[in-house]
């Protein structure tokens, strides 16, 4: 059982990793000419698209710091320990298309659901239980699934692994100052 969680949280490492990217971006400050909102502040049925808060930096250092985890992942995959927790056999995938599919998969989610929330008429920042813990996890599993055979084991198990771990690190992320919410 401990090694199945392990494997969970191995293999979605990425997707982690790009989904934590963009409030760290903000936070330093980095390339604040990308800042710029994804839907250029378009609306959609008098509402935005997505809101200001989702940018064009967020979006290109989420997928190149998720491709980068995946990539080292590759790397790692030739020493047992790492063989042994791994879902996916590194060296028989295409890695840049893996590493592209997870990292855009988490970026994808997170827009979609907050689409939703916009058309809802929700704020930014606003609870949204359980989607906003876990919309990369759902995004994921729908975009992943066809290509890489994935258990739906290993996605329940995300699902409910990423929802507490998601949790723990954003009131982490707000007492650091990262998050304005606890959510």
């Amino acid at each position: 059982m401990f090694q199945f969680l392990l494997s969970c949280l191995y293999f979605f490492l990425p997707a982690y990793f790009t989904n934590m990217t963009p409030p760290i971006v903000k936070k330093l400050g980095i390339l604040k000419l990308l800042n710029k909102p994804i839907d250029f502040n378009k609306k959609f049925l008098s509402q935005p698209i997505f809101g200001f808060h989702k940018t064009w930096r967020g979006v290109i250092f989420g997928i190149i710091i998720g491709m980068l985890v995946t990539n080292f992942q590759f790397w790692l995959y030739q020493f047992s320990f790492f063989k042994k927790i791994s879902f996916l056999d590194y060296q028989k995938i295409n890695i840049l298309f893996f590493s592209f599919l997870i990292s855009f998969g988490a970026i994808l989610g997170d827009l979609f659901f907050a689409f939703i929330k916009r058309r809802l008429k929700m704020e930014p920042g606003k609870r949204f239980l359980p989607f906003d813990q876990t919309n990369y996890v759902i995004s994921n599993a729908f975009i992943l699934t066809p290509i890489f055979k994935l258990n739906v084991n290993v996605w329940l198990t995300l699902f409910v692994l990423t929802f507490f771990l998601h949790i723990i690190f954003n009131r982490l992320g707000f007492c650091l100052g990262i998050h304005k919410s606890k959510w």
